[in-house]
């Protein structure tokens, strides 16, 4: 059994989905497990990950203006609003979605559908580097 950690950092010029399925690849490939699963897991509460649509960018276009419309920036009443008006909606934002995905590993290669994609989706309108855990076990 092979159980292997690794990070990487991702920077986003601000709100939006950054694609990182070839980085986790990458982990998995430099780990040698060829059955088994890949955690990933981001260590922000103002960022999140998701599983997507990595074909047609305009699915994108579609999930960022739905969470726009789902949490707008606009919202009247949030106390916890230091760093801004996006900070309390960021969080709702994450809390929405997920801070770690689980994928199934076969024959060296993560089980993703034709068109999934691994993404962190970044919750604030500000540039930030966004730190990434991979932990990789199988045989």
């Amino acid at each position: 059994m092979i159980s292997q950690s690794t990070s990487f950092s991702v920077s986003t010029k601000g709100k939006g989905t950054y694609e990182i399925t070839e980085q986790v690849a990458h982990a998995v490939h430099e780990s040698g497990v060829t059955q088994g699963t890949a955690t990933v897991f981001i260590t922000h509460t103002s960022a999140s990950l998701i599983l997507f649509e990595n074909a047609d960018p305009s699915a994108r276009t579609d999930l960022h203006t739905y969470f726009e419309k789902l949490v707008p920036e606009d919202t009247k009443g949030f106390v916890h609003t230091l760093e801004g008006t996006d900070d309390m909606t960021s969080h709702i934002r994450m809390v929405l979605t997920r801070t770690s995905e689980v994928i199934p590993i076969a024959q060296g290669r993560m089980c993703l559908g034709t068109w999934q994609g691994i993404f962190v989706f970044e919750h604030r309108r500000a540039a930030h580097t966004r730190t990434l855990w991979v932990n990789i076990m199988g045989t």
